[in-house]
């Protein structure tokens, strides 16, 4: 039970994210489908402009320059035939067919024969394409004459057939001396500086990207309370900016704490002695019922200072260690039950994280001891959850009790300082209103937060929060 309704919202929410998604523009879809880091968002500002522009070249200046040199090669190669016919046709002899097919093998490399009363192939030329457009261009511009061509019977040659009185002249040309066919000699060159400036591309990101990937995991670090060993600003000019901005930051925070924390153990000190004072003088004055509730006032003052000193010094001056939750929990459960709490626990997965001990003990201390107050049973449940994008994730831990629990619209209002519910259900009865708001600080200290639902159990449910 408990289960089901702790998923309910995380199991809500992608329906919400369905409906949204047919109201989406196509930039929204495009943006969802973006890398959300920086280093792959700046590899694709790099590459795609110049896998682009690769494209471009290709279709632009390959295709210009294709067609410019097969042009020049079919002109070439078809004013060589029509040389050749012209000859021929001068004196259409046998002898001259053999002498010109001769000279025209040896020293134009083109297969020539002059076949006597043949005729052109009934069937339509097969060729296509630049090759072909360029070839019917200049033979009828040339040539003039009917003609037959076919670009695919064979691969490394075309079939040139043209009809005179007669007959039919044959050239079987080879494709080289009509077709520029040392293209891929170009597209090998581009394809391999590309992957060369796509690995340059990619090593100068990783560098430039680091500082700022350490640059983040200092702040978060040092947002959960924790110690940031060995960081110096490091990368580009504003990288090292940023990164100086910040440790001055927390250097003014850490002085501020520091202050903060030696007038309050002043504070402390001049306190306590005028109370130590009064417990001194009430213990000669001996035993009576006026004075037993003198005690008592000076009892409750003294409790009341500890709650404003606590929640005055925050959960500073404690280093963060790794620590197994599970054996926290623990302990705050056997101390509930020296209380008269009962509490009954579940925990599932590893437990273990950085916390400053003593003062996240403190924080469940006030969340399980408030809900022990008011309720006859308590329920803890510790669960760790992994992370979508593959880091450490969280852990959860909720505190649910079948108490009468609070009004919906003061679930919030409890966690400020001094708040007291008039309602049955008072957080900290007898106490000061500052226990969910210490737990609360130490909480976020930690990098996480609290917060307060109804419980599936009949009362409060809160919810402590922290990321791994």
């Amino acid at each position: 039970m408990m289960d089901a309704d702790r998923r309910d919202p995380a199991a809500a929410s992608p329906s919400r994210d369905g409906a949204d998604m047919h109201g989406l523009h196509p930039f929204m879809l495009l943006k969802r489908a973006m890398p959300r880091g920086l280093y792959w968002r700046s590899l694709i500002i790099i590459v795609a402009p110049m896998v682009l522009l690769q494209f471009v070249v290709t279709y632009v200046f390959l295709e210009r320059h294709w067609q410019l040199v097969t042009e020049r090669l079919s002109a070439k190669t078809v004013a060589e035939i029509a040389l050749l016919l012209n000859e021929y046709q001068e004196n259409p002899t046998p002898e001259r067919a053999a002498r010109i097919s001769a000279r025209a093998s040896q020293s134009l490399g083109l297969p020539v024969a002059f076949l006597d009363g043949e005729q052109l192939p009934e069937a339509p030329s097969s060729a296509s394409g630049l090759l072909a457009d360029s070839l019917n261009d200049e033979l009828r511009r040339r040539v003039a004459r009917p003609y037959w061509i076919n670009t695919g019977n064979y691969t490394d040659y075309v079939d040139i057939r043209i009809a005179y009185d007669g007959g039919v002249m044959r050239v079987l040309t080879p494709a080289s001396h009509v077709y520029a066919s040392n293209s891929h000699i170009f597209l090998v060159w581009m394809f391999s500086t590309s992957v060369v400036l796509i690995i340059v591309a990619l090593l100068f990101l990783r560098n430039q990207i680091r500082p700022i990937e350490r640059l983040a995991e200092a702040a978060e670090s040092f947002g959960m309370g924790r110690d940031l060993p060995n960081y110096r600003p490091q990368g580009a000019s504003e990288v090292r900016r940023a990164a100086q901005a910040f440790m001055d930051m927390r250097a003014r925070i850490q002085r501020q704490i520091e202050q903060r924390t030696a007038m309050l153990a002043g504070v402390s000190h001049d306190l306590r002695t005028p109370l130590t004072r009064f417990k001194l003088q009430l213990a000669m004055l001996g035993d009576s019922p006026e004075l037993a509730d003198l005690r008592e006032d000076v009892a409750e003052m003294e409790r009341m200072l500890d709650d404003y000193l606590e929640f005055a010094r925050g959960h500073q001056g404690e280093a963060s260690e790794l620590t197994d939750l599970a054996e926290l929990i623990e302990e705050v459960r056997e101390d509930s039950r020296r209380k008269g709490h009962e509490v009954r626990l579940e925990l599932h997965g590893d437990l273990t994280l950085p916390l400053r001990r003593n003062a996240f003990k403190r924080c469940l201390t006030n969340v399980v001891d408030n809900a022990g107050k008011y309720a006859e049973h308590v329920w803890v449940t510790a669960i760790r959850d992994a992370d979508k994008d593959g880091d450490g994730g969280s852990i959860d831990i909720f505190v649910d009790d079948d108490g009468q629990g609070i009004p919906d619209e003061q679930l919030e209002e409890v966690f400020r300082p001094f708040y007291r519910l008039d309602a049955a259900r008072n957080l900290d009865k007898g106490g000061t209103g500052l226990g969910l708001a210490i737990a609360r600080d130490i909480a976020r200290g930690h990098g996480g937060d609290i917060t307060l639902s109804r419980s599936p159990m009949g009362g409060l449910r809160a919810i402590i929060n922290l990321p791994v």
